[in-house]
């Protein structure tokens, strides 16, 4: 374990930074037509009232579900990474033992970074001080995010 080397602070708020790109770019290409689809059939069952409220939950539920998807199903796939992690010198999410996360370790992890947020985002700054450069999100799952 002593030859892992963990991937830094700044290269991993560079891939985010492009994660975050790669997601708006998603959900912006679909959400004109889902906010249309949804528009129909919100008020085709409940009228025009609330409309709004509806098809705002149900975007934010639908950019939650896609942006899970993203992370969870990348870094829990044979690259071990996402789109940002690669661009930025090919970092990846392992365990513990640098191997390979299970789909049900990355969804820990990606719901984790919520509580990294919460609070100024100290979760996340936790990385720049930790001896393993985990933030908070990594060490409630067990992971670590490694340079090949």
């Amino acid at each position: 374990m002593s030859d892992l080397k963990y991937g830094g602070f700044w290269r991993r708020f560079a891939a985010t930074v492009i994660d975050g790109a790669v997601i708006a770019f998603a959900l912006n290409l679909f959400a004109g037509q889902l906010r249309t689809q949804l528009y129909a059939l919100i008020t085709e069952y409940h009228g025009y009232h609330s409309v709004e409220q509806y098809v705002a939950i149900s975007t934010l539920l639908m950019s939650i579900v896609v942006t899970w998807a993203y992370f969870s199903g990348m870094e829990s796939s044979p690259l071990q990474a996402t789109i940002g992690k690669l661009a930025v010198g090919l970092l990846y999410v392992s365990d513990l033992q640098g191997q390979r996360i299970s789909l049900a370790r990355a969804t820990a992890r990606f719901f984790g970074k919520f509580l990294s947020g919460a609070i100024l985002s100290i979760g996340y700054l936790l990385a720049g001080f930790t001896e393993k450069k985990q933030a908070l999100h990594d060490e409630l799952s067990d992971c670590l995010v490694l340079s090949r």
